[in-house]
């Protein structure tokens, strides 16, 4: 289907474009949100009459969405969370934990404006872009921790995570005797009574002489 923008769209164009689209993608998207109409001729004479009123609306929300997004760009929201020792969260952080979090701060955001492709599912400093308007976006970090002094090394730019596995395996590896006459790949008998008790008169004999 043929449509004519109304504002930009991502990866689409610009206002007044005329763009080849999905029909479900211009049904179910662009034409009830009021971001295209129907590339046909009566559709076109509405958009050029209205196009220099358009733009200028457009100017305006731009410049709103551009103030706004100085105030909240870099912007870091800190949640605490449990997790595994691998770091992985017990449930994850949904568009609606950072909405939640931006409006506490007084920042009205709309679930809509939240661009998260998957939800977070680990302890960790995040980037999320947060679309103002169609042609500004700014980014945040998601500082995800176990504990406010977690969360504060983490924006100090410390990676906890490789900190912890690091620790793993300073603490929880394990060491085994080795015996310097076993050929590669034998493995090492344990030693008996009778061998503890042999190696015992070895050594007294050694002592006499």
């Amino acid at each position: 289907m043929d449509v004519i923008l109304l504002e930009r769209v991502e990866k689409l164009g610009a206002i007044g474009d005329v763009v080849k689209v999905r029909d479900g993608y211009a049904r179910n998207f662009l034409l009830p949100n009021k971001k295209a109409l129907r590339a046909n001729e009566a559709n076109k004479k509405i958009f050029d009459a209205n196009r220099e009123r358009l733009e200028k609306e457009n100017a305006e929300k731009r410049a709103e969405a551009e103030k706004e997004g100085k105030g909240i760009d870099g912007t870091v929201l800190t949640l605490i969370r449990q997790s595994s020792n691998a770091g992985q969260l017990y449930g994850s952080v949904a568009v609606r934990d950072i909405v939640e979090i931006l409006e506490s701060e007084n920042h009205k955001i709309h679930k809509s404006q939240v661009v998260l492709e998957r939800p977070i599912k680990t302890i960790g400093m995040h980037d999320v872009r947060i679309v103002l308007h169609p042609e500004v976006s700014v980014t945040i970090q998601v500082n995800v921790a176990r504990s406010p002094e977690e969360a504060e090394l983490q924006e100090q730019g410390v990676d906890v995570m490789a900190q912890m596995f690091e620790e793993g395996r300073d603490t929880g590896g394990f060491t085994e005797d080795r015996d310097p006459n076993a050929e590669p790949g034998e493995i090492t008998p344990a030693p008996t009574d009778g061998d503890e008790a042999a190696a015992g008169d070895e050594t007294e004999q050694t002592t006499q002489a």
